[in-house]
């Protein structure tokens, strides 16, 4: 039963020439009190007064003083749409209700006619269509009565004011049939049967001046609301990225709520965050706001370098905000090679805010503006956003401190270990050495009469122990040098062949006083193995050490076997043995320090567990990588590294064929026994041992 007929629009139709006014919400307020003060005070006898409300709500704020009028005129008519309470009815006063499919629910009319005073206050809220949301950093207007618009007419006009009322009590009649007679009185008394035009829309100056006055205290009071809703939102916002700080270190996380909150609030098109060094050459960009009809930036590669914009920001550190690139842009900018790019991402105006920390770049903050806005960024928009660019400096400083913390306590960890398995390997290692010495010497010193065989036990025992000392010294020497970066490389073309017969010939010469079961090892090395780039001395100290470990850990007629390949520019060795096998979850535990397969205090071989550290050091030292692998307990293990390649693999001489079923490989099967093999070391490997 609604009317979506606006009483506004009809008045305008009707009256051509009247013209539409604004007015607050407070101004209506005073208007209208103005009105109903006028009747009340009995100047006119028996007025026609009709009043709408737009909600049941603001009837009961005047009924009131209706209650008042009622009692002056049986002609007092109060609309309002139905709700709990407000329904139809005949008080002093006649109530009638409208549904909300009605245009009454949007406006607000007043109109009295009296014999000698007439006036009308016919209104419509206004509603502004936003197409896009609003760039300004407060948002909407604050949802208060004292910042509701109203569009429409006041006037004193006679002529206006029985136009209204006349439009008016056709409404009424429609909703109550049953007040036909009275409406009809109503008409007959005061509104004629032909209506005139309103030549001029009059209203007494003084009570002009008034509104004038309400209308600009108005206009300073929202504009102090818009600032308070601006910093409430300011702060909101800042305090979201605190809380997002304080819940988290996350870098990306954080980032990822700034771009959303500084996107939606701001309502650009797009939010970018993104960090960047100074000599970035380009950045990938992962957090990202943007409007549905703007193509995502999310996972490209943003170029920095040929970014004439970026590369302005970072050489002032300072915020750049361009309102459209094709206008006038900041001097020393030349976006003729960036325009294409820009273009093709939508960007037509642009907000830089780098993320700045005592002169260190640590990011950037871009805020894009597609085609279709207009839009002047103002002072506000820029601090909000040089606000948030700080706390996100800082929440990247307070990252980098806590990763640099966190590396810091597990170096501390690392050393603490350390030292402990430094105290329990030395203790043992030192000190079951230093008794056996002191003994022997004891026994020689105070026993004259003890046999040639005897002393010569006694004088083997303290100088094996006695080396066993000089090797524990000397790996703590050799691991620190080489960690301290105090190693000085001599790099030359060798031939890995040479270096694994040397190695071959240091395990022999160091075993040679042993009468341990043999171990069998097996070497198995292409003729065509190109040389390597790498110093020939330490290589041997790593197949030695290798070797050493491969036969600590392989059980009686076992075998090790040394092997290479070439895997693309390096040559891969691996040192393969059938002896205890390694955990998967210790494979990479293995090169640590003082790493001991059974533990520092419950190991049923010797060793200072220093010898795959000091190989991992040389390896890596001379440009290579070494890792290990193993199927498991007791499924033997494969220590592998790479050395770098030099030139062409090596071919046979011209004449020289290889053996039948040796293929293109040299196959050697050895036995690590007592025999004495010192006189088969080089003179290069004797000045290696003596280092």
């Amino acid at each position: 039963m609604g009317n979506p007929a606006s009483i506004v629009e009809e008045m305008f139709e009707a009256l051509p020439t009247l013209r539409s006014q604004m007015y607050f919400k407070t101004s209506l307020t005073a208007l209208s009190h103005a009105m109903e003060d006028q009747v009340l005070a009995g100047s006119e006898r028996q007025p026609l007064i009709i009043a709408s409300f737009q909600q049941e709500r603001f009837y009961r704020q005047e009924a009131h003083r209706y209650a008042r009028i009622g009692k002056l005129s049986d002609q007092v008519y109060v609309l309002s749409a139905v709700e709990t309470q407000f329904c139809d009815a005949v008080d002093d006063y006649e109530k009638i209700d409208f549904d909300e499919a009605d245009a009454l629910t949007e406006e607000w009319h007043l109109v009295v006619v009296g014999d000698s005073y007439s006036a009308a206050l016919i209104c419509r809220e206004h509603q502004p269509v936003v197409s896009k949301p609003t760039r300004t950093v407060g948002g909407p207007e604050p949802h208060l009565d004292q910042t509701r618009r109203f569009e429409g007419i006041w006037t004193l006009d006679r002529q206006v004011s029985l136009r209204a009322a006349s439009l008016l009590l056709d409404r009424i009649q429609k909703y109550r049939p049953d007040l036909k007679k009275k409406i009809k009185r109503a008409r007959t008394r005061f509104i004629p049967k032909v209506l005139g035009d309103a030549l001029e829309v009059g209203a007494d100056p003084f009570a002009q001046r008034l509104i004038t006055y309400l209308q600009a205290g108005q206009y300073k009071q929202l504009k102090a609301y818009r600032a308070i809703a601006l910093q409430e939102k300011r702060a909101r916002l800042i305090n979201s990225i605190t809380a997002a700080i304080r819940r988290s270190l996350n870098p990306s996380e954080i980032f990822m709520i700034a771009a959303n909150e500084l996107g939606s609030v701001l309502a650009v098109g797009r939010c970018i965050i993104y960090r960047c060094a100074p000599d970035d050459l380009d950045a990938t960009i992962q957090h990202e706001y943007r409007q549905t009809h703007l193509n995502s930036l999310a996972g490209a590669t943003w170029p920095l370098k040929n970014n004439p914009l970026y590369q302005w920001v970072k050489a002032h550190h300072s915020t750049l905000a361009i309102d459209d690139i094709s206008g006038e842009i900041a001097e020393g900018i030349d976006l003729s090679a960036a325009l294409p790019r820009l273009q093709r991402w939508q960007v037509q105006g642009c907000l830089l805010v780098p993320l700045v920390h005592k002169n260190r770049l640590l990011g950037m903050v871009e805020l894009h503006l597609d085609s279709s806005s207009c839009h002047h960024w103002d002072d506000d928009e820029i601090m909000l956003t040089e606000a948030i660019a700080n706390q996100l400096s800082v929440a990247l400083i307070q990252a980098e401190a806590y990763a640099n913390l966190e590396d810091l306590n597990q170096q501390l960890a690392d050393l603490e270990r350390t030292r402990s398995n430094l105290i329990a390997i030395t203790g043992h290692e030192l000190r079951t050495p230093l008794s056996t010495i002191r003994v022997c010497l004891e026994s020689l010193l105070t026993e004259p009469d003890m046999s040639p065989d005897m002393r010569q036990i006694m004088l083997d025992t303290a100088l094996t122990d006695a080396e066993r000392m000089r090797k524990l010294v000397q790996d703590f020497l050799t691991l620190s040098r080489l960690e301290s970066r105090r190693v000085e490389w001599n790099l030359e073309s060798l031939s890995l062949q040479e270096c694994v017969d040397l190695a071959l010939s240091s395990l022999r010469w160091q075993n040679s006083s042993m009468s341990a079961p043999s171990v069998r090892i097996e070497t198995d090395l292409p003729e065509a193995l190109p040389f390597v780039r790498a110093d020939g001395e330490w290589i041997v100290e790593v197949l030695s050490k290798l070797l050493d470990n491969a036969c600590k850990f392989t059980e009686a007629n076992g075998q090790i076997t040394i092997s290479a390949q070439v895997a693309g520019p390096a040559v891969e060795v691996t040192v393969t043995d059938t002896g205890r096998g390694i955990e998967a979850d210790r494979l990479k535990t293995v090169f640590e320090r003082f790493y001991q397969e059974e533990g520092a205090l419950r190991r049923s071989v010797g060793g200072t567990g220093l010898g795959l550290a000091i190989c991992q050091q040389v390896v890596e030292g001379l440009g290579g990588k070494i890792w290990a692998t193993s199927a498991g307990k007791d499924q033997g293990t494969q220590i592998h590294f790479t050395l770098p390649a030099v030139g062409e693999p090596i071919r046979p001489e011209k004449g020289q064929h290889l053996n039948r079923g040796q293929s293109a490989s040299k196959k050697t099967a050895q036995a690590v026994t007592p025999e004495t093999a010192a006189d088969r070391l080089s003179a290069k490997k004797a000045r290696h041992r003596t280092r």
